[in-house]
């Protein structure tokens, strides 16, 4: 019983060993006081002033820290989604995927900050806002859980993902919606290397199920009035794409009949 519960653990020690160490953060943070807390997140904040300072250890430090401190209410669905990508992917896998979504998200809308303060359209104050978290890696995680969607689903998936992150983006949220979008975008192109011939087990599916929600609540957690425009606009494509991928089967079907009545 204990080798087969650590036998388990083993197959998910990335996540296990991340999680453990946002834990540890947390808390030294939270016995240090508000003022350390302020002054370590401004410290490893990926914003402008920071980059433009060469100050490159912020893209690494600040997946481990949070800005309002919820680490502890992100952790069991963060450890969920995770999880379940390094089953599917393997630990190598886990740590590309959310370092490429993480750095490659954080760059992207780093520069499109510059260009937006450069050309007036955005105050200077945002060269010196706090950017720090754990959302871009995580999203691009869900992002490569595409490549382990049946393929019938697939088409439905990504589609409703995109949606949704696109209308909490272009509904006038913060920049880190639209980090959201680039990161699940990431994720979604990672996913066409990754390849899985795991089958879907009740546990995987409970992590999954827990990785969706955990995946929504990132993406309109920054934007809650546009909730009820951005989830049902992403059920509505998801099921459009559904159907009219029935009907393109059912059509193609219909056709190979034919052509095999005709010869």
């Amino acid at each position: 019983m204990l080798s087969r519960v650590l036998t388990g653990l083993g197959r998910v020690r990335v996540t296990l060993a991340y999680a453990a160490a946002l834990f540890t953060v947390a808390s030294l943070l939270l016995i240090l006081g508000p003022t350390v807390q302020d002054r370590v997140v401004s410290h490893l904040s990926t914003n402008l002033q920071n980059l433009g300072q060469g100050r490159l250890g912020t893209l690494l430090g600040s997946a481990f820290v949070t800005a309002e401190g919820y680490t502890y209410l992100l952790l069991p669905g963060l450890v969920c989604l995770l999880a379940l990508a390094e089953l599917l992917w393997c630990g190598r896998r886990l740590i590309q995927a959310f370092t490429f979504g993480h750095v490659g998200a954080t760059l992207i809308v780093a520069a499109g900050l510059a260009a937006a303060v450069q050309l007036g359209w955005l105050p200077l104050s945002v060269a010196y806002a706090k950017d720090v978290g754990l959302s871009y890696g995580a999203i691009a995680v869900l992002g490569t859980l595409s490549a382990a969607i049946p393929t019938r689903w697939r088409p439905a998936w990504i589609g409703g993902w995109v949606t949704t992150a696109l209308v909490v983006a272009v509904s006038g949220a913060d920049f880190t919606a639209t980090g959201h979008a680039i990161a699940l975008i990431i994720g979604i192109v990672l996913s066409t290397r990754f390849s899985s011939d795991s089958t879907w087990t009740p546990a995987k599916l409970v992590l999954l199920g827990v990785g969706i929600g955990f995946g929504l609540l990132l993406l309109v957690g920054v934007a809650l009035p546009v909730a009820p425009i951005a989830v049902p606009a992403g059920l509505a494509v998801a099921t459009i794409v559904t159907w009219a991928g029935r009907r393109l089967r059912t059509s193609k079907a219909g056709e190979a009949s034919l052509t095999t009545v005709s010869a």
